[in-house]
């Protein structure tokens, strides 16, 4: 009989942060097997492992790889916020619905290790900051609804059937494999600090600032940065916990808080280059300030971020000047 207890599903994983989830798991001896529809991956991402085209609803096919697996991590989900206010239905049948009928399908199998990309969107406007794992769960979008969904199909799932799983709730990543062999690729781009390698190379006129009347020291929203070669460590590090722990959901941060002008100014230093802007009206709902306390993941997990923004920069600028279309 081979030995599964290497192999992992890894879904969605010829989508960013996927691709470099799949990275980490075979620098540390692991078999990722890529399984994605791409309708927003892209291939390339998946260059090097196993690739099998299929949906995330397609019971046989994914019956058959389960046999084979030893856990699953989750990544397929659509994931553009504004989209999903002004098309819930794609949002709620696909992360919800059909992710409910690939959940059903690893009940059905041997597999009970199942690490979950969940977000900070499920907690919304946050009432004080910085957001621990128990602060209030309102979110504001059905993006972040149908994650929030999710886990709590995964915690009654836990309790019924035995499935172990691990959410972790990214805040903003960024940055690119400092190896260059997979980075950000998103059409329509929307993540600040690409939109800004945009417009640094003419390919954007420039760079909206939604906002610049925020209570804040220089009037724009202040977010919390993450990059994503440490949330890649964050997810071997949760499968690792999870075969000899109980569930656990973690914030994966860096706790620390840029503002859109800062980090607009640290791209300027990175890149040698200015970044045209234009300042536009405030997105509704978006709080003036999101920064997360990540001390859950540090004590259960060990996980510290290892990446400052400038690292996040100047990974991101090596890959889209090697790689742009």
């Amino acid at each position: 009989m081979p030995d599964n207890s290497k192999r992992i599903l890894v879904t969605g994983g010829a989508g960013y942060i996927g691709s470099h989830t799949a990275h980490a798991l075979a620098e540390h001896g692991y078999t990722p097997i890529i399984y994605d529809n791409l309708c927003t991956g892209d291939k390339r991402l998946a260059a090097g492992f196993e690739f099998i085209h299929g949906d995330i609803a397609d019971a046989a096919k994914l019956g058959r790889i389960f046999s084979s697996v030893d856990a699953v991590m989750h990544f397929a989900a659509h994931a553009y916020v504004g989209e999903s206010v002004v098309n819930p239905q794609k949002y709620f049948h696909n992360n919800l619905v059909r992710g409910s009928h690939f959940l059903d399908g690893v009940l059905r199998s041997h597999v009970r290790k199942f690490v979950f990309s969940s977000s900070c969107a499920i907690y919304g406007v946050p009432e004080t900051v910085p957001i621990t794992e128990d602060s209030p769960k309102k979110p504001i979008n059905p993006y972040g609804a149908t994650k929030l969904a999710f886990e709590h199909a995964l915690e009654a799932y836990n309790c019924a059937y035995g499935l172990r799983f691990a959410a972790l709730r990214y805040f903003n990543a960024a940055g690119a494999d400092p190896q260059g062999r997979v980075g950000e690729v998103h059409d329509p781009e929307t993540h600040l600090i690409p939109s800004a390698l945009e417009a640094i190379q003419g390919r954007r006129d420039a760079v909206e600032i939604l906002g610049d009347d925020y209570p804040t020291p220089d009037g724009t929203c202040i977010r919390d940065y993450v990059h994503v070669s440490d949330l890649a460590e964050a997810h071997l590090l949760a499968l690792k916990y999870l075969g000899d722990h109980e569930s656990l959901a973690a914030n994966l941060a860096s706790g620390r808080g840029h503002s859109v002008k800062e980090v607009l100014a640290t791209v300027e230093h990175v890149c040698g280059k200015k970044v045209p802007v234009r300042i536009s009206p405030r997105r509704p709902g978006d709080p003036p300030v999101l920064l997360a306390d990540p001390a859950k993941a540090k004590e259960i997990l060990g996980w510290e971020p290892k990446y400052s923004l400038e690292d996040m920069i100047s990974t991101a600028w090596q890959w889209v000047q090697r790689n742009s279309r």
